[in-house]
């Protein structure tokens, strides 16, 4: 397969301002140590390898941006870039707790590499980056039970705009069953709340007809029924980028990243895996993008699925995802 071929372009590919739209990529994994990774991938990529803390590398040269590769581990990044002094006691004593909450997070919290925002025609260069990884002994979900290792993309939006949002909300929502089948979630990842599926009254509040709300109605709406990260598309970082005050007002969450993206949190990382790559989920994304861009067809799949959920016993012998399949993903392969 052709990086071409596995990497179509959505039908809205530019900005408001003309530039081809742009996507973050995040892969946990473990099998390499921190160092490893860094020099793989800079090598890979022709940058430079920074130390700037114990459990945290940056990466420098590659003209969109810094990579980043860290230990996905809010407490020891933080331990990581406080200076220790030998001779301290003080110090001692806390390189101690370090020493013991590392041993205790070895092998259970993966390693991240993380991408600046890449040019969409860059992803085929993205899944070659997977591809060394692999050879040199890179490990996901697959690997053991405990590994709830995620890949995560965040495609920016082509435009901050309340109408152009609810589309790809109401397009995700509709295809939700789909791409959660398609995905085939590890078990370990299905049983935290990483990903947790969007509450049921707020899936049909968005599905109706009717609902195009303003830019405050729809961050509004979304806090009150989302107050967390954890969903399978996660929109605090869009909304926060429109409306910090708002956000924050409702989530006081450090680790909600101001940026105009989509945050896609749903895919496994199986980076271990032959043929594996950030392929496999984006070509599934692209049914997203493909829906909400198509208003004449999103209209008649929000009324079809706002039927589907308005049954009872009905929805028993009626399968969405069959009808998605069958029905609702665009023509285009």
């Amino acid at each position: 397969m052709t990086d071409t071929d596995a990497f179509a372009l959505p039908p809205w590919q530019t900005t408001r301002e003309g530039e081809l739209r742009r996507v973050g990529i995040e892969l946990e994994m473990n099998g390499l140590e921190l160092d490893e990774i860094a020099r793989l991938t800079a090598d890979f990529l022709g940058c430079e390898v920074k130390k700037t803390s114990r459990y945290e590398r940056s990466l420098t040269g590659d003209p969109a941006g810094e990579w980043i590769v860290e230990l996905d581990f809010t407490l020891l990044k933080k331990m990581g870039r406080e200076q220790r002094v030998a001779s301290d006691l003080g110090d001692e004593i806390k390189s101690g707790a370090e020493d013991v909450i590392k041993w205790f997070a070895d092998g259970l919290v993966p390693h991240e590499l993380v991408s600046p925002p890449l040019p969409m025609d860059r992803l085929g260069e993205v899944d070659r980056l997977i591809a060394h990884l692999r050879e040199a002994g890179a490990k996901g979900t697959g690997d053991r039970v405990t590994n709830a290792f995620g890949m995560q993309f965040n495609p920016e939006v082509p435009a901050c705009e309340a109408r152009t949002i609810t589309a790809y909300l109401k397009a995700f929502l509709c295809l939700f069953d789909w791409l959660n089948t398609r995905a085939d979630i590890n078990m370990t990842r299905r049983l935290t709340s990483y990903v947790d599926p969007f509450p049921g009254a707020y899936v049909k509040k968005l599905v109706q007809a009717d609902y195009w709300p303003d830019m405050d109605g729809l961050i509004d709406d979304y806090l009150e029924a989302n107050p967390t990260r954890n969903r399978a598309l996660d929109m605090l970082p869009l909304f926060r980028h429109i409306d910090e005050q708002r956000v924050l007002a409702k989530v006081g969450d450090e680790r909600i990243k101001s940026r105009p993206t989509f945050h896609y949190r749903l895919p496994d990382c199986l980076i271990d895996q032959p043929g594996w790559g950030v392929h496999v989920a984006w070509n599934d994304w692209l049914e997203v993008e493909r829906l909400a861009a198509d208003e004449e067809r999103l209209e008649a799949c929000c009324k079809a699925y706002e039927h589907y959920l308005e049954k009872s016993v009905g929805r028993l012998l009626h399968n969405w995802e069959d009808e998605v399949q069958q029905k609702w993903l665009s023509a285009e392969k």
